[in-house]
């Protein structure tokens, strides 16, 4: 039986991120894909023009939808817009019998919030607990460790601290570091480094939720977490040094990869 899998994300209509991303990835990975939308945007490579947030019960609805006829293996998060919607997801994900990977998407690669500031305490609190894994770069990682982020000492402290609220394990990923593109595993209180060589490119519209899809559709045929890592991690690194240089700005990376 085909594994399944599902994105409770943001859209973006450009196709690089949120769930259109995450769906192309998954069908890369041979996982039948599915997608509660939390919120629209209005955006493109050259930046993000508006965000509407969904109403809670409109992502409930979804939710209860999917759930009731076709539960997924794994599932993950992206943009969740506001604290109703967060609370509401993170209602339903106290039920998940399946991992969940938790992206803490906060803000585009152009720099538009999507999450409000007022979110981030119920995002630790209410939702990070029911997470097999955290994936925050490194500004969300300052964001919710409280510290700055600007090296592999202190991916691993803010690593330490962010596992401090719940979740099973947190990837730092340290993609804006200088040198490898090196990212950061904290799971039973060890640590283990994932590097793949930097690639010079502006073309890296996406790659956040690309990589946590990658993930959980790994996670969703049943692979372990390393093992879901380390491939996605491949993945990554080839969707992005192939990428196909579309639009006029921050172009997407190549979900053929």
């Amino acid at each position: 039986m085909i594994p399944t899998a599902l994105s409770i994300a943001g859209s973006d209509p450009s196709g690089g991120a949120g769930i259109q991303a995450d769906l192309k990835t998954f069908h890369q990975h041979k996982v039948y894909g599915m997608a509660v939308i939390t919120l629209l945007t209005a955006q493109n490579t050259r930046g993000v023009q508006t965000v509407y947030v969904m109403k809670p019960v409109q992502v409930i609805r979804q939710l209860e939808s999917v759930l009731a006829d076709m539960p997924p293996q794994a599932a993950k998060t992206g943009a969740l817009g506001d604290e109703k919607v967060l609370r509401a997801v993170a209602g339903c994900a106290r039920k998940f019998r399946f991992p969940l990977v938790v992206d803490p998407v906060m803000v585009s690669k152009h720099g538009a919030p999507l999450l409000k500031r007022n979110a981030i305490r119920v995002f630790i609190k209410e939702l990070m607990p029911y997470a097999v894994l955290v994936t925050p770069n490194l500004c969300e990682a300052e964001v919710l460790s409280g510290i700055k982020v600007r090296s592999l000492e202190s991916m691993e402290k803010a690593a330490r601290i962010i596992a401090g609220f719940g979740p099973q394990a947190v990837l730092v990923k340290g993609g804006h570091l200088q040198g490898e593109a090196v990212d950061l595993l904290f799971r039973r209180g060890q640590i283990q480094v994932f590097k793949a060589p930097r690639i010079r490119t502006r073309h890296t519209h996406g790659t956040g939720c690309t990589y946590s899809a990658a993930i959980t559709a790994e996670l969703a045929k049943g692979k372990d977490l390393f093992f879901a890592i380390t491939s996605a991690k491949k993945f990554i690194t080839r969707a992005i040094g192939t990428n196909p240089g579309l639009g006029k700005g921050m172009g997407p990376v190549n979900h053929f990869a």
